[in-house]
């Protein structure tokens, strides 16, 4: 299995708002930037289809390393949240789960793809995530 490094971001002016995502995937030597965006979106959507996009590029199963500083992402996975929500049938205990379609591409492709989820602090001094957080800004603000 290959061992790729996944880096995304998520960008929003307003919640709702223009909206956009970026994502660099490492494997090697090899680095590939992805982005797009949406013009009526929310900061959780981007960061969402962030990780699913990146995580859909890849041609195979691989094992992945995760960055992301969204930590509804990285929480929803290491303390099981997705798994209630989806035992739950894609509600939360308390009320209506938010982006449930997102949350049903990323639990497929979780299936397929061994990732290991991490959280990095935003704007801060890791170059792939400031990188990331660049592209999705671009793509959001081509909405502006």
């Amino acid at each position: 299995m290959k061992s790729v490094t996944i880096y995304t971001d998520g960008a929003c002016s307003g919640n709702p708002g223009p909206g956009g995502w970026g994502a660099i995937l490492k494997y090697g030597d090899i680095e590939r930037e992805i982005s797009g965006g949406e013009k009526e979106t929310t900061n959780n959507r981007m960061e969402l289809l962030a990780v699913i996009k990146a995580l859909e590029a890849l041609k195979e199963p691989c094992k992945v390393a995760l960055y992301t500083d969204s930590q509804y992402i990285v929480n929803a996975i290491n303390k099981g949240w997705l798994k209630g929500w989806k035992a739950e049938g894609w509600k939360r205990k308390d009320g209506e789960l938010k982006n449930p379609d997102l949350w049903q591409r990323l639990d497929k492709l979780i299936s397929v793809h061994e990732v290991s989820f991490n959280w990095v602090k935003g704007h801060s001094d890791n170059e792939f995530n400031n990188r990331c957080d660049a592209l999705a800004v671009e793509q959001r603000d081509k909405f502006s």
